[in-house]
């Protein structure tokens, strides 16, 4: 070069050989090639040789052009950076394939998840059958895979397994977790905000109407409050009429069971709600204020003789009510008045009739008063009730039943499993130094549990009203018909406490004078024997079942 235009090195042109603008500047320092001079305009310029070039060809805001430049030269280092820029474009964009338009429909819920496998060279591949480069698929629905849109190289870095294979994950997991989230969030709001019990989450048309809603897909308009309370409404009555036909239907072929539940509102009113129980199931029929029926035997006779005559005299093996008076009176007229039909009364109220009974004698009513005292008295004070549970493990004492009588014997049963606990509780140092000893039911509570004698008649009280608790359990439940089992239940239950005593009578004659008092009078009926007999799993010598084999020979006769 002319006008000592130094050369340049050849390190320099080592680094930038393919960079045509090292053609018009050089380096005055070759070990600092930051600083370029334009052999055109003789400016050194400290940004290296891209910063120069922005000079020479100008038009940039942040160069100021150097306008001794030649235009030839210009257009050559414009045309230059412009095949850069383009190559860099063309260097990040995803390569192209034939089958991409076979994966168009990106916004589809469904994930493909494919297995890979590697080949003897290490790269991965496809286990299922690809023809021509095309991954198939499925008619109506396109699922994605996303190993065609990465190289070989990014899709080799995850690890395999010890077989060779791994499986793709599902991009949309996270998502659509999250989206369910969301929908349960609102649910539940729902719940709170409007004070719906939390059972209802567990019901089979809570369950059908997510389900619905969920087949519907998106923008689904609400019910207002119009189509809730007429249009709707109107259709399901219909939708129960037709079930209650096809109920109907049965009850003629096989026969059904009336039930009438009677109980007081908090109005004082009598109601009565009857249901019938068929092969179909049990449904609800109607309710009734009984409130002008239900004093005298003879208006019960009324308001029974009625419904039978709505369901059908040929239809209807027996009525079901409770033991009140009225209703026994009323039920033992009707069986009068239609000698077909069996009046019966409700096994489970009997039951715990036996168990009221019981609970009156003198040495039961005071230990479960002695009990019901100690559980009162530490749940009405939230400090000693937390020493409590300390003690025991975190478990409460009081134990709800269906009735009273059946409450009153879970939590003594409560109670007794507490024993050692409750007794250690009542001689530590932290109940001597509190309030609660010092208070005069604080003492009584501790002398009781101190004594060995509530613990003696505890245990005697179990064992005298486990068994009938355990019939109560049986013929309350609502999984299995419990008419084939009363008679052998009972049975059970007094041979339980005959063995709970060791065969004394003293202890449990009373018990028995009870139980036989209401299982003779009420519950024992011509249906339970022959249910018994007719029973497969009980099998025992005739000769023994006189009274059963009567029985059915009375049914059989009705």
């Amino acid at each position: 070069m002319e006008g000592g235009t130094p050369a340049m090195t050849s390190e320099a042109a080592k680094s930038t050989k393919n960079d045509p603008a090292w053609n018009h500047n050089y380096c005055a320092d070759p070990n600092n090639q930051n600083a370029v001079t334009c052999i055109y305009h003789g400016k050194e310029t400290n940004g290296g040789i891209y910063r120069a070039k922005l000079h020479q060809i100008g038009g940039d805001r942040n160069a100021k052009a150097y306008l001794k430049c030649p235009e030839d030269v210009k257009k050559l280092l414009k045309d230059y950076m412009q095949s850069k820029k383009d190559a860099k474009i063309n260097y990040d964009k995803l390569p192209e394939h034939h089958d991409l338009d076979a994966f168009h429909d990106l916004e589809d819920d469904d994930t493909e998840v494919e297995e890979l496998e590697t080949d003897s060279r290490g790269h991965f591949k496809r286990i299922r059958d690809v023809q021509k480069g095309k991954a198939p698929v499925k008619k109506g629905k396109h699922k994605r895979t996303y190993g065609c849109f990465y190289p070989q190289k990014a899709r080799n870095c995850g690890r395999a397994s010890k077989q060779g294979r791994l499986k793709q994950l599902k991009i949309d997991e996270k998502l659509d977790k999250q989206r369910r989230e969301v929908a349960i969030q609102y649910i539940c709001n729902m719940f709170y905000h409007n004070g719906i019990p939390f059972n209802v989450a567990r019901s089979h048309s809570f369950k059908c109407a997510v389900e619905a809603i969920g087949q519907y897909g998106p923008n689904l308009k609400p019910p207002s409050y119009h189509e809730v309370r007429v249009t709707s409404l109107k259709k399901e009555v219909a939708n129960m009429r037709d079930m209650l036909a096809e109920h109907r239907a049965l009850w003629v072929k096989h026969g059904c069971s009336i039930m009438a539940d009677g109980w007081t509102s908090t109005t004082g009113q009598c109601i009565v709600n009857f249901l019938v129980h068929s092969l179909a199931g049990c449904v609800f029929v109607k309710s009734v204020d009984a409130s002008a029926y239900s004093k005298t035997g003879a208006k019960v006779l009324e308001l029974l003789d009625g419904f039978v005559e709505y369901v059908g005299e040929a239809n209807v093996v027996q009525v079901v009510t409770d033991n009140g008076p009225n209703f026994k009176l009323g039920g033992k007229l009707l069986e009068t008045k239609r000698p077909n039909i069996y009046w019966t009364p409700c096994g489970a109220h009997c039951i715990d009739l036996m168990l009221e009974d019981i609970g009156k004698l003198p040495l039961v009513l005071k230990t479960l008063r002695r009990a019901m005292s100690l559980t009162s008295f530490i749940y009405n004070r939230v400090g000693l009730l937390n020493l409590m549970r300390r003690y025991t493990g975190q478990r409460n004492l009081i134990r709800p039943g269906k009735t009273r009588l059946c409450t009153c014997y879970l939590t003594l049963k409560s109670i007794y499993k507490q024993k050692a606990n409750l007794r250690a509780m009542f001689s530590e140092s932290e109940w001597n130094s509190s309030k609660w000893k010092k208070e005069a039911g604080g003492k009584q509570v501790e002398d009781c549990m101190m004594k060995p004698t509530f613990w003696d008649n505890a245990y005697y009280i179990l064992k005298l009203m486990g068994p009938l608790v355990k019939t109560l359990r049986l013929v309350d439940n609502e999984r299995k018909p419990a008419m084939g089992y009363i008679y052998e239940a009972m049975d059970r239950a007094k041979e339980a406490i005959i063995k709970a005593f060791n065969g004394r009578d003293d202890n449990d004659k009373e018990t028995f004078k009870i139980i036989d008092s209401r299982w003779q009078d009420q519950l024992h009926h011509p249906l339970h024997a022959a249910g018994h007999y007719l029973n497969p799993a009980f099998f025992m010598p005739i000769r023994k079942l006189n009274s059963i084999v009567r029985s059915r020979l009375d049914c059989m006769l009705a």
